[in-house]
């Protein structure tokens, strides 16, 4: 390291050195400053655009409740529009519900797989996890709801997961599966937020599968009183 003993020294160093690096240093303060203008005109853009698309969401899900036509045009557009943001996601579960309204178990499927595909966060992916695997044992989709369910989902999810696991089990005809599966979900807590666990638990003892969605939906109409 070179040590000056004068002022002047000093100061004749520092000119040597600006002439020798003074462009170079000049283009550093240059782009990092433009830089730092990009960096922060980037992120309010980009909040900017966030702003817009929960405005825009938050319209759609207004329109919900209104027509359920325009709302399911409407919500088609902004999933196609805005696929990387994390109103996508929310809004194929809104989907998924107003067509279960309806009945169009297809598309409920093919909202709660966009749902899923497009979560920002686990417990989201979760959600539409489990809804999906319902609809799958509802429609008689056994292997699929199992393979839904066996998707890596968060272990604060393990009691709905196997209780539905059960379910799914107990339609195959394999009750000591189900059976294991109703344990499980018991274990993990899973009567506070499902009381019918145990009954369900229970049930096993006296019958071996649960009656079809077609068989209640028949029994329901032989029970019916007929119309005076």
């Amino acid at each position: 390291m070179e040590i000056y003993q004068t002022e002047e020294q000093q100061v004749e160093a520092i000119k040597g050195y600006w002439a020798k690096n003074g462009m170079t240093i000049s283009a550093g303060i240059f782009l990092g400053f433009a830089g730092f203008i990009g960096f922060n005109f980037y992120q309010d853009s980009q909040l900017e655009q966030e702003i817009a698309v929960s405005d825009s969401y938050q319209t759609l899900i207004e329109q919900s409740g209104k027509d359920a036509k325009v709302f399911a045009e409407n919500g088609e557009k902004f999933i196609s529009e805005n696929g990387n943001n994390s109103y996508v996601a929310l809004t194929a579960l809104a989907l998924a519900k107003d067509a279960a309204s309806h009945k169009d178990w297809a598309l409920v499927q093919k909202q709660l797989t966009t749902a899923i595909d497009t979560a920002p966060t686990d417990g989201i992916k979760a959600i539409a996890s489990l809804r999906l695997a319902r609809v799958q044992v509802q429609l008689e989709q056994y292997s699929e709801a199992l393979a839904t369910l066996n998707s890596n989902l968060p272990e604060s999810f393990t009691a709905a997961i196997e209780e539905i696991k059960g379910d799914a089990y107990l339609q195959q005809g394999k009750p000591d599966l189900a059976r294991n599966a109703y344990q499980a979900a018991i274990a993990a807590d899973g009567i506070a937020t499902s009381p019918s666990l145990q009954i369900k638990l229970d049930d096993l003892a006296q019958v071996t599968t649960l009656p079809t969605s077609s068989e209640v939906v028949a029994e329901t109409v032989v029970a019916e009183p007929a119309a005076k």
